[in-house]
């Protein structure tokens, strides 16, 4: 079943439409209106080249987060520390 692209003309927002067998117009999931124009999809390119890059972009990713959960371990463990001195 295809997803399309739609883009509300009343707000703007642009948002992927899962389409199942007789499904209606979409709305805008943002502002409930249903004035929606259909996007044109860049179409999927799979390739040597655009699967490593696609891996180092999750590995930079997964370290950031990574750090950013080590960040947040750190100064939960100082405030526990510091309200049962």
């Amino acid at each position: 079943m295809p997803i399309f692209e739609y883009r509300c003309t009343v707000c703007a927002h642009g948002f992927e439409y899962f389409v199942r067998g007789s499904t209606g117009v979409p709305v805008c999931p943002l502002c409930g209106s249903g004035e929606v124009e259909k996007e044109m999809s860049a179409p999927t390119v799979s390739s040597e080249h655009t699967r490593s890059r696609a891996k180092a972009d999750i590995r930079r990713r997964n370290r950031a987060l990574r750090a950013d959960h080590a960040h947040e371990e750190v100064k939960r463990i100082e405030a526990h520390a510091h309200d049962h001195d």
